[in-house]
């Protein structure tokens, strides 16, 4: 008589990262994890920003943890844009060699009247076309002109190629919010492991 037992394969190895970023304008740490599950602690001093970040973190399926003290008795310019840039060094840091990701991912999100679409390529090649025609100035004391700083920097530091359209949209709230779950979706879609090409680069150049 033999017994014998399931033995579970060994969980993967999380894709982790820290990143401190000082300069005379910020002070910022991000901690994410890529393989997380959604859970966020924020506080980057502009709630409507820190909400945006939410959304990465919960449709991403990515833990992140932001703090950063700005110079937010200037503007929050400052703030946005090295945010984007600490967490784009973080993602590229996580992601590392990328083999074995699917590299590329896409999303439509919608949110009441407002559609937006954005597409991302892991391509280790900074880009970014963005076309959001913002009905509002500002949104919460978030200037609606730092979105695109934001992800300028994040392109700029994580290197991927990102394009974002925001389709339709009356309420400027609803089109922001549609642009970063639509975001939180894209790279969710890139990052995710394919099974079917384990351990290999998602090129023919055989490096990213």
């Amino acid at each position: 008589m033999t017994s014998s037992a399931l033995v579970p394969a060994p969980a993967a190895a999380h894709r982790t990262a820290e990143v401190t970023r000082t300069t005379a304008e910020t002070r910022i740490t991000v901690r994410i994890d890529l393989d997380g599950t959604g859970a966020a602690r924020l506080a980057t001093g502009i709630g409507f920003f820190d909400h945006m970040l939410d959304q990465i973190a919960r449709h991403g399926l990515i833990d992140l943890d932001v703090e950063c003290d700005g110079d937010l008795h200037i503007d929050g310019h400052h703030t946005v844009e090295d945010v984007g840039i600490t967490l784009g060094q973080a993602f590229a840091l996580a992601v590392g060699d990328k083999k074995g990701i699917r590299r590329y991912g896409h999303a439509y999100v919608p949110l009441d009247e407002a559609l937006s679409r954005v597409v991302v390529d892991f391509s280790g090649r900074p880009g970014l076309h963005l076309h959001i025609p913002f009905t509002a100035g500002s949104i919460g004391g978030f200037d609606t002109q730092l979105t695109y700083e934001f992800f300028q920097g994040f392109v700029n530091h994580a290197g991927v190629t990102l394009h974002i359209d925001n389709l339709k949209g009356i309420n400027a709230h609803h089109q922001a919010e549609t642009v970063f779950k639509a975001f939180a979706r894209a790279l969710r879609a890139a990052l995710e492991i394919d099974p079917r090409a384990a351990g290999t680069i998602p090129s023919t150049k055989g490096s990213l």
